[in-house]
């Protein structure tokens, strides 16, 4: 099977290793290339085909190997490994690269709830080390005066933004963010149907059918076409025989026909893989195991964060989710409630209203929530907006005034993020999508 590889993706990565191995006159080339981009685009793939026609050989380590029970342990063999890689060269007489997949699940900080512990600190200091000095990498507990061979370091990961800041600036990592054009994509999809004789037309339209999709989904589709094939595999051999007829089993392995990859059958089962991506996305169950999870509360915030009740509702959005203030001096100090305020204005009887948001949005949250739905206020930045990313500011169920109030305060905290409106059904089934603010548009703003 031969597998594409995209011109960009060999380029930006044949340069970053080649140059490395280089004795270019005063120049500092960085130590590592920051791979990122949407999850399932085939970073790690393309990496080693590029590394296999290269000839070049590689060290892997991955995300799950940066924390230990034991303090100092991923440190140490990020150490070992690089070091091993430059033995690898000695030894060889090839180029050989360190590589980390997926270097934010294991050194980043997704949220303010992830741990933060003495590997992760660790981690990041060996590698800002290593960055700036590659041929004077020590282990714990010896010192070897003899400099090593310099070797180039591969880490692919979604979003580098989690990562220490210091450790990817310019200088010592230089970053790739791979997103595949539709040649590209159109390339790679016709690699993985190459020894299904998938038409080349056909391969363009299954691309621009699912243009959202990342690259793995077509994987996915082609594996789902031997469900069928499978399914009578196992409804003639016998559910209670099918492990003895799979594994050890005297008989020549099961053979399978060539499914059918005719392109309505393959846009087909993708919408049915879409179906299953929505439904997930629809359910949400998160939102209701783990409510308080999702007002973006801050790491040291002591603040509650639990949408008050409609009579206690308070007209400042300062006071709106606010139990506990900073003092000048830096100490935290309760704070008493201030007296109820009078009712909520309305823009007619019964419907809650607000003097700091557009007639329209009141009406659009009064329209959602007179209509029986949930109200959900989303937000994300504009950076994740790409890999639609949306964060949970509250959910509101007939609760007209708290529902304003929030909205209120999530558009004085996220001036420069997109925010958009959620109506949900009792089944979870969204019905309304609307985003009220873009970044720099300030006709929504309060």
């Amino acid at each position: 099977m031969g597998f594409y590889i995209s011109p960009r993706f060999l380029d930006k990565l044949s340069v970053h290793i080649t140059k490395n191995y280089l004795d270019l006159p005063n120049v500092k080339v960085p130590l590592i290339l920051g791979i990122h981009g949407r999850k399932g685009e085939g970073k790690s793939f393309q990496c080693e085909l590029v590394f296999d026609r290269m000839g070049v050989n590689v060290v892997h380590m991955s995300a799950g190997e940066l924390e230990s029970p034991d303090a100092g342990d991923p440190a140490r063999l990020i150490r070992l490994r690089y070091r091993e890689a430059a033995e690898m060269v000695k030894v060889r007489g090839k180029m050989a690269v360190l590589m980390i997949n997926d270097i934010d699940a294991g050194a980043g900080r997704v949220d303010q709830y992830t741990q933060y512990t003495v590997n992760t600190q660790l981690v990041n200091g060996t590698l800002m080390n290593i960055a700036d000095h590659p041929t004077n990498v020590q282990l714990p507990g010896s010192y070897d005066s003899e400099p090593i061979q310099r070797i180039p370091i591969i880490v692919t990961g979604n979003d580098f933004s989690t990562l220490y800041q210091p450790l990817i600036r310019d200088g010592r990592m230089e970053k790739f963010f791979w997103e595949p054009d539709r040649s590209d994509r159109i390339g790679i999809v016709a690699g993985i149907f190459e020894v299904d004789q998938v038409a080349h037309a056909d391969i363009e339209k299954l691309v621009d059918t699912f243009p959202d999709q990342a690259i793995d989904f077509y994987g996915a589709l082609r594996s789902r076409l031997y469900d069928e094939q499978v399914r009578q595999l196992i409804q003639d051999v016998g559910l209670e025989h099918i492990s003895l007829r799979v594994v050890n089993s005297a008989e020549r392995p099961p053979e399978f026909r060539k499914p059918d990859f005719s392109l309505p059958h393959l846009i087909a089962v993708g919408k049915q893989m879409v179906q299953e991506q929505q439904r997930v996305q629809e359910m949400r169950l998160a939102e209701e195991y783990n409510k308080s999870l999702y007002f973006n509360r801050k790491l040291g915030d002591t603040r509650d964060r639990t949408p008050p009740k409609q009579e206690t509702t308070y007209s400042s959005s300062n006071q709106f989710f606010r139990s506990y203030q900073n003092t000048p001096n830096g100490n935290l100090q309760g704070s008493s409630p201030p007296p109820p305020h009078s009712p909520t204005p309305s823009s007619y009887p019964g419907q809650p209203s607000s003097t700091r948001l557009t007639p329209d949005l009141v009406t659009e949250i009064n329209r959602i929530l007179g209509q029986g739905l949930r109200l959900g206020i989303e937000y994300v930045d504009e950076r994740r907006f790409r890999t639609n990313s949306w964060n949970c500011y509250g959910i509101f169920e007939g609760d007209g005034a708290s529902a304003i109030a929030a909205l209120e305060s999530c558009l004085a905290d996220h001036r420069n993020d997109y925010i958009r409106l959620v109506g949900t059904t009792k089944e979870r089934r969204r019905v309304v999508e609307n985003i009220i603010q873009r970044p720099h548009d300030k006709a929504t703003r309060p």
